[in-house]
């Protein structure tokens, strides 16, 4: 049997076994959210996908009207004078080769990659590094662009790439604790209408498998998932 603390096992107690609705879930997981900092809010979702086969994989992108809360540091590598417009543009890395082989060294000081789709082809060669990683440029996420100014400027006010990982399951930060719990459901209904729209082609059976959101330091709450596609419809 797994041995919480003190805390944990206060905060757990708190918490029913059963899916709380959105609101609900939110309310719970912000008050449950007392660390001395201000606790990152998660979703982690279960999907009833497999994504060994292509047609069963999801990798997109999520706008949430709230933001994350989170700053983000963009590296970029392109070349000539688009390495001043990434620069302007607030990238706070931005290079051609130099950049590359420093990659390569495994000098990744950055949470997110953008390349142009000129330097594709040098960029592929760090997939070794890059893609355990999850930071391989890819254009369906929107990090392979020409549009330099536009792609930092979103991913900057909260725009996210997310993937399913092997099990089927999606893990997005979508808030801070001190977001109103409407800011919170908004991210939340935005984040789950994304997911929809992305559906694999190849899904097949019961699509939503369980929803859970938590916080950094807090215990998971599973989330009503009929009860937010309900939300969602209303707006």
């Amino acid at each position: 049997m797994k041995n919480f603390s003190k805390r944990m096992t206060t905060l757990l107690s708190k918490v029913e076994e059963r899916s709380y609705s959105p609101i609900e879930a939110i309310k719970l997981v912000k008050e449950n959210a007392n660390a001395k900092f201000d606790e990152t809010i998660e979703a982690h979702i279960r999907l009833g996908i497999d994504p060994k086969y292509t047609d069963q994989q999801l990798r997109t992108t999520v706008a949430l009207p709230s933001g994350t809360g989170q700053k983000i540091r963009i590296a970029v590598i392109t070349r000539g004078e688009k390495v001043n417009e990434a620069t302007k543009a607030g990238a706070d890395l931005a290079g051609e080769e130099d950049l590359v082989d420093s990659i390569n060294k495994g000098e990744m000081n950055f949470d997110l990659l953008i390349s142009t789709p000129d330097m594709m082809p040098k960029v592929a060669k760090l997939g070794r590094v890059l893609g355990p990683r999850g930071l391989m440029p890819n254009p369906k996420a929107g990090t392979v662009t020409t549009d330099l100014e536009g792609a930092i400027k979103e991913f900057k006010a909260g725009k996210l790439e997310f993937r399913a990982d092997k099990a089927g399951i999606v893990h997005v930060r979508f808030g801070k604790a001190s977001f109103s719990e409407e800011a919170l459901l908004e991210n939340l209904k935005t984040l789950q209408a994304t997911i929809e729209k992305n559906k694999p082609s190849g899904a097949k059976g019961k699509f939503w498998r369980s929803f859970f959101i938590t916080s950094t330091m807090g215990p998971s709450i599973e989330v009503d998932i009929n009860e937010l596609q309900e939300l969602q419809k209303e707006k």
